[in-house]
């Protein structure tokens, strides 16, 4: 895992933890949201990157844009964020924290990739599958990808189910060419 990935772990575990202690978590999804989102514009994110604006300056920045929007304790973690130059782990926080929601609730997001677009039905289908496989709800998100012939591919975090026809001919190939030799 690298670094950053760690960083922001452990802040959206700090994070979480307090969401759980005050059963806020969508309070806390949203402030993190907010937070993400106003460092990602771009000229806040140019001066919240830039080494050469000094971190009071980025405080009076950070306070000014987003005291009316988020509570007290979220402000602090951007201060916190800013006093060890780690505003450019917003996002990443903001998805880490999010997965933990999701994990504690049930929730599974799966990228689902089929040749053609998916009908409403198909999806529903398709999530209702993959909740019966995995125990947990399923979001799915669709990606279309001509390439894959046919079938689907769906990916659930680290977990790949690949039922495409591109990858049967494949297998079917090498089958045929070791029955060949």
């Amino acid at each position: 895992m690298a670094a950053r990935d760690i960083s922001a772990r452990r802040y959206a575990e700090a994070v979480f933890g307090l969401a759980v202690d005050t059963d806020a978590f969508d309070a806390w999804s949203a402030a993190l949201r907010t937070i993400a989102d106003f460092l990602d514009e771009p000229g806040v994110a140019g001066i919240a990157r830039s080494n050469r604006v000094p971190r009071p300056e980025k405080l009076r920045l950070l306070e000014a844009g987003l005291a009316t929007e988020i509570s007290p304790l979220a402000l602090n973690l951007v201060c916190v964020l800013n006093d060890r130059n780690k505003l450019g782990l917003a996002r990443d926080i903001q998805s880490v924290f999010q997965e933990m929601v999701d994990e504690r609730r049930g929730i599974a997001h799966a990228t689902v990739t089929t040749a053609v677009p998916l009908a409403d039905d198909e999806r529903s289908a398709i999530a209702a599958k993959l909740s019966s496989l995995t125990g947990k709800q399923v979001d799915v998100t669709p990606v279309v990808d001509e390439s894959i012939i046919g079938g689907v591919i769906a990916r659930i975090g680290d977990q790949l189910i690949d039922g495409s026809t591109r990858t049967r001919l494949v297998a079917l190939r090498r089958r045929l060419e070791g029955a060949a030799r």
